[in-house]
């Protein structure tokens, strides 16, 4: 089992200074397949946002919160998701200076931490077609290769449960290590093959994976409940991925494809 990664000097490793760089705009991205009633969208940052993200004692993740919203993450409870974790907790320490950047990271195996646009843009895709109760979080949701962590814990401002899998022991004990400090009792972590999903946990109000397969398993729609949103990277022509969206109702299955990503291949079995 690895050792857990060394923790950073806080905070003052981790400003990144005048000197970090913006990423570049992405191309536009076409519009989700569902429309859903959810939390009314902002296309800057409200007075008491903003006046938090000037308060924030780590100033590049403030930047990335800026960065997002330039991006076109609107959701305000996706931004508040993102801006209440510490992403530089999950990533090895001579790593940490890079931690707010949007960049993918190595977390060992061949695996990374997703660039933190993605994630944002993969949560906020979950939370507009996801099962969401009155006050706007989501419900049980199964998150498909749990790596450092991060995305769990993400998940967990947003839904009342998280389900994560992993199938890579190694990176299964590193989550739990990451985790442990912070005692979140709704978020479960799973060593087990992820492409059979946690049928224990079904029905899912929504469904997210960090790895690509030729296509969505079937696992995951039959634990999918009606109402509930998949948003997973698939293959696509070319050897390239894209992310799919999956809406289920009683009247059947939509799939819906949208940019370009890059994601680990999903495989089967424990290792």
């Amino acid at each position: 089992m690895a050792a857990p990664p060394q923790r950073p000097g806080f905070p003052a490793r981790i400003d990144l200074g005048s000197g970090a760089r913006p990423p570049a705009r992405p191309a536009g991205r076409p519009a989700a397949a569902a429309t859903v009633a959810q939390a009314a969208p902002v296309t800057s940052a409200s007075a008491p946002q903003a006046a938090s993200m000037a308060r924030d004692p780590i100033p590049a993740r403030a930047r990335m919160l800026q960065q997002l919203m330039a991006e076109g993450i609107q959701d305000p409870l996706v931004l508040r998701a993102m801006g209440a974790v510490d992403r530089h907790h999950f990533v090895d320490g001579a790593l940490v200076p890079q931690a707010y950047e949007d960049t993918a990271l190595p977390i060992g195996l061949g695996q990374t931490i997703s660039k933190p646009s993605v994630v944002a843009r993969m949560t906020e895709l979950l939370l507009q077609g996801g099962v969401r109760g009155a006050d706007g979080r989501l419900g049980r949701v199964l998150d498909i290769g749990t790596g450092c962590g991060y995305q769990a814990v993400v998940l967990a401002q947003l839904a009342t449960e998280v389900y994560s899998i992993e199938r890579l022991r190694e990176l299964h004990e590193k989550a739990r290590a990451n985790l442990r400090p912070l005692r979140l009792a709704t978020v479960h972590l799973i060593l087990g093959d992820g492409m059979v999903g946690f049928a224990k946990g079904a029905p899912y109000a929504g469904i997210i994976a960090a790895a690509g397969g030729e296509a969505v398993p079937e696992a995951w729609i039959d634990q999918l409940a009606h109402g509930g949103r998949i948003v997973a990277p698939v293959a696509v022509a070319g050897g390239q991925q894209a992310l799919m969206v999956i809406d289920k109702s009683h009247q059947g299955v939509q799939q819906t494809i949208l940019e370009a990503v890059n994601f680990v291949p999903l495989k089967s079995g424990l290792a």
